[in-house]
């Protein structure tokens, strides 16, 4: 579980960010929208999972690979979703900034960026689902660890109480996981508190 943990958590933060930065990137600048949107409506809809055999053969190790996997599958909802909260930020808000003397990193980062938040926060939800259920896959088909790697290797000698042990562990570990991101949401969201219910 803890390694499956640490190669969960590695391919989260790579995807995250990477997939913040494309959005970002995407939303707000109109060239870089041009070049790269059509990368990722060409790249995103493919399932990651479809990709294993072609990044156990890329990568020096299947961890490296998993872990390529793992950013793929969270990137592409947090960028659909932060270049969409971007997009339909009131453009009024823009304005004020604008008579306030805001720089464009300032509006990114103190208008856009908050405003945008709730999607954010949806795609990162979207993220983590889909990160969840490549990594189980990657590891049943090419890494030699992990809680998906032991559930698979039961199965093989017959250990089906072990697989359901296993398969509750998973199912635990997933709740405590999303249990702590909305904690974080409502954290980072209170200034919603009155105005949308959820």
């Amino acid at each position: 579980l803890l390694y499956s943990l640490r190669l969960l958590g590695t391919g989260l933060v790579f995807g995250v960010i990477t997939g913040l930065l494309t959005g970002i990137l995407i939303g707000w600048y109109s060239n870089w929208n041009y070049w790269i949107d059509p990368i990722v409506k060409l790249l995103g809809p493919i399932p990651s999972t479809a990709l294993i055999p072609i990044a156990l053969s890329a990568f020096a190790t299947s961890f490296q690979a998993s872990v390529f996997l793992i950013a793929l599958s969270t990137w592409f909802p947090i960028t659909v979703l932060t270049n969409s909260g971007i997009s339909n930020v009131d453009k009024s808000l823009f304005e004020v900034a604008d008579t306030m003397g805001a720089t464009d990193f300032q509006k990114i980062v103190r208008v856009a960026i908050p405003a945008a938040m709730p999607d954010i926060f949806v795609g990162i939800f979207n993220g983590i689902c889909s990160s969840f259920i490549t990594l189980i896959t990657a590891e049943m088909i090419g890494v030699k660890y992990g809680i998906g790697w032991y559930i698979n290797w039961q199965r093989q000698i017959m250990g089906y109480a072990n697989v359901y042990a296993g398969l509750i562990v998973i199912a635990v570990t997933f709740s405590l996981i999303i249990t702590i991101f909305f904690k974080i949401r409502v954290h980072f969201l209170r200034w919603q508190k009155g105005i949308i219910k959820g």
